[in-house]
């Protein structure tokens, strides 16, 4: 193999996994016309089309998607074998940059960043907490925290709590005036706390119980796309929240709140770190040691 030639493989397999010559770019830290100048160059060299162009898109064609099979595993080998040098490199150093949202800052970072920092005095970690699903390479982020069924196929993911379930509770105050619902559809009698998704839509309250799965769309006064207002009108006794168990467990254990229709809300995969399949720096691989969940 001519020297530049794993250089170009591997930027085709950038291009073909994220299917963009910008993202591949900023994630190689090329410029998208050097990439593109790379690609056609290397197409030439072996005699195929590997990507297919449009105005709009790229994509892998059938000869690129074999190549892509093959150099998926080998590459990650390399960089696996990069990795295992940083034993060699003495401790973690370097700057993290995360993206979580703020229950996930809560119940994950919170509790482990003060000793991690204690313990790697040469690593810098800066969290930006947002609702929104961000763009980790695009936005130059090291890696993310959110629910595993919310990540990309091509993100190396590493759980970092349990599962987890999304409740339905009002305070006593509250359901002295309204009773208790005992099924999704009596919540049309009920009022109701609406949250809005960075997206622009309203998150929906899913339950499901013997096979069967309902999106509830609630009704209510009060909208928001932060769940500091959205808990307080619920601890207020205006209307039912539909919030995270490991949030209100503690208010649920000592009567201050009420659980209603728990039968209904099942578990959904828990919070992973996830960041794309590329070399992974000592300071992240340290981080990802820290937070890794351990059950029992």
């Amino acid at each position: 193999m001519k020297r530049g030639e794993l250089d170009d493989l591997a930027a085709f397999a950038a291009v073909a996994r994220v299917r963009s010559f910008t993202r591949a770019a900023a994630e190689l830290g090329f410029s998208p016309s050097a990439l593109s100048h790379a690609m056609r160059n290397l197409e030439q060299r072996l005699g195929v089309q590997l990507l297919a162009r449009t105005t709009r898109s790229v994509a892998p064609t059938p000869a690129g998607e074999r190549l892509l099979r093959s150099l998926d595993p080998a590459l990650a080998e390399v960089a696996s074998g990069l990795s295992a040098l940083a034993n060699w490199r003495g401790e973690p150093a370097g700057h993290i940059r995360l993206t979580t949202f703020s229950s996930a800052a809560r119940m994950v970072l919170a509790p482990v960043l003060p000793r991690f920092l204690s313990e790697h005095p040469k690593v810098s970690v800066e969290v930006n907490v947002d609702s929104r699903l961000s763009d980790l390479v695009a936005e130059g982020y090291d890696a993310g925290i959110r629910f595993g069924e919310t990540l990309e196929r091509d993100m190396v993911a590493v759980r970092v709590g349990p599962d987890l379930r999304t409740v339905v509770v009002g305070t006593p105050s509250y359901f002295s005036r309204h009773a208790l619902p005992s099924t999704p559809d009596d919540l049309e009698r009920h009022l109701c706390i609406n949250y809005r998704l960075a997206g622009g839509g309203l998150l929906p309250w899913e339950f499901a119980r013997d096979g069967r799965e309902i999106r509830y769309h609630p009704r209510g006064q009060l909208t928001g796309n932060d769940e500091t207002v959205a808990a307080a009108a619920v601890r207020a006794g205006a209307a039912l929240g539909y919030m995270l168990e490991p949030d209100v467990a503690e208010e649920i254990a000592d009567g201050r709140l009420v659980q209603v229709l728990d039968e209904w809300c099942p578990t959904f995969p828990g919070l992973h770190l996830y960041y794309p399949s590329r070399q992974v720096t000592p300071a992240l691989r340290a981080l990802s040691d820290a937070l890794r969940w351990k059950s029992g």
